[in-house]
């Protein structure tokens, strides 16, 4: 067998498309047209109605949005708003035309206009960007998994924007979006110095489990895992630094030894298979996951690496932390020419610190690595080559899968979520923006196919 690289390339996503909202240049008659035409009809005609099944789904669930009892091949809006954790809008929009028989369905029609082109069933959710006048650099990032995101869905008069509903709206319609399926257990964890929130899926188990790491963000991110739970799987989100519950600073050499009580926390779970567990990463979580897999007394069963390194630009002996001020910054935590945050230079493999390139040639589980052809924060491509080439002279190439999306950017997360090009790093003692990269229809078509084969790859590694 040998190693396989799949490039995905969902053509109806075109990087160069256009995708800045487009209003007709005749809105208001177009508009004026459109009042008309529903004065027209009988008072006795039903007025129209906008259905969003399910009204309560996972945030990985497809949804249905029809509206109907509209005259035929008229002009409308749906309009997407929801409300973050933090209270900030956001928003997406379509316009669209009705059949012959005054009907909408997302899953047939095209929109022609809005906030994203042709026929998108989920673009009111992957479309999703801030209001305006809302704050620079958001990013759209669930805290509290135990409440879920309301979407409210509109079906506006005309093709309008979301500023024109209040005289526009014909009916509306609410759907929950949630991360945590019903029966999740969520677990908090402090014990022999691991911090980090343990996620079971419904049921007396045992269970296949993964450990979730993230990038240098820093803290306890929660999302990702309970999806995961949500979909079978034990999930172990942990922090490694900047929590407020870690008793030490990490550096990169004890960080093994705490990974691995990270992970006899997961084997010694009476609901876990303990001889069933894998690894997902993103970013610097992809070092921590391929440093983890080649220690010798470890024995995984698969590996999941999203846009990440082989190496480390930070010394063995260096903890793990944001940057601070100081004159280090600028040769530490580098900017583009733009003044965004950006490893694309440093974390190239020839920037490696001495005796940090993992020895991949030690690996022996499979591995899927996901990999954004626009990731504009890190040099993936480079260090998705680096861990093919090793693994080949070793022989060991039918480990690895690389599912390679162009259009896609460095934040490769789950489906149907909103797409943040940059946004902001860090607040204090300085405001940073960070460049992820990406386009927002081929970096959300990478999203849903790429949770798709996650969950495959897992279910077929841990299993089986």
């Amino acid at each position: 067998m040998i190693g396989t690289q799949v490039r995905v390339a969902v053509y109806r996503h075109l990087i160069g498309k256009q995708l800045t909202p487009r209003v007709c240049l005749h809105r208001k008659t177009c508009w004026l047209h459109s009042a008309v035409a529903m004065q027209s009809r009988t008072s006795t005609s039903p007025a129209p109605v906008l259905t969003v099944t399910p009204a309560r789904g996972l945030v990985d669930d497809p949804i249905c949005i029809k509206a109907g009892f509209m005259p035929p091949n008229h002009p409308v809006t749906l309009c997407a708003q929801m409300r973050s954790e933090n209270g900030d809008l956001w928003e997406a929009f379509g316009h669209y035309n009705t059949s012959a028989d005054g009907t909408v369905n997302l899953a047939r029609d095209h929109s022609v206009g809005g906030s994203y082109l042709g026929c998108e069933p989920m673009g009111l959710f992957w479309a999703l960007q801030p209001g305006p006048g809302e704050r620079d650099g958001l990013r759209l990032r669930k805290k509290n998994v135990k409440i879920p995101l309301i979407v409210d869905i509109s079906l506006l008069e005309g093709h309008v924007t979301p500023r024109e509903r209040e005289n526009s709206e014909l009916a509306v319609a609410t759907t929950e979006r949630w991360y945590m399926a019903p029966g999740v257990q969520r677990i908090d964890i402090r014990q022999n110095g691991v911090v980090g929130t343990l996620f079971l899926p419904p049921g007396p188990g045992r269970f296949p489990a993964v450990l979730d790491l993230w990038g240098m963000g820093g803290g306890l991110v929660e999302y990702r895992s309970s999806l995961a739970a949500s979909r079978g799987f034990a999930s172990f989100s942990i922090a490694y630094m900047e929590h407020k519950d870690l008793t030490v600073q990490l550096d990169i050499d004890s960080s093994d030894a705490y990974m691995k009580k990270a992970i006899n926390i997961l084997r010694e779970h009476p609901q876990i298979c303990g001889d069933r567990i894998g690894i997902i990463g993103l970013c610097y979580g992809v070092y921590l996951t391929l440093r983890t897999a080649t220690l010798s007394d470890v024995n995984l069963s698969c590996l999941v690496c999203v846009n990440g390194s082989a190496g480390s630009n930070v010394a063995l002996t260096q903890t793990f932390c944001k940057p601070q001020a100081s004159e280090s910054d600028q040769r530490l935590w580098p900017r583009d020419e733009a003044g965004y945050l950006s490893f694309k230079k440093l974390g190239s493999p020839k920037n490696f610190s001495p005796g940090t390139q993992v020895k991949i040639e030690n690996l022996a589980c499979p591995l899927l690595y996901i990999l954004g052809e626009d990731d504009q924060n890190f040099p993936s491509t480079e260090n998705a080559n680096l861990i093919e080439d090793i693994l080949k002279t070793a022989g060991k190439s039918h480990l690895y899968t690389c599912l390679s999306y162009p259009g896609a950017g460095h934040l490769i997360e789950p489906p149907y979520t909103p797409h943040s090009r940059m946004s902001v790093w860090r607040i204090k003692p300085e405001k940073m923006l960070a460049l992820w990269g990406g386009h927002t229809a081929p970096h959300a078509a990478a999203q849903e196919d790429a949770w798709k084969e996650i969950l495959k790859f897992l279910d077929k590694n841990l299993r089986a």
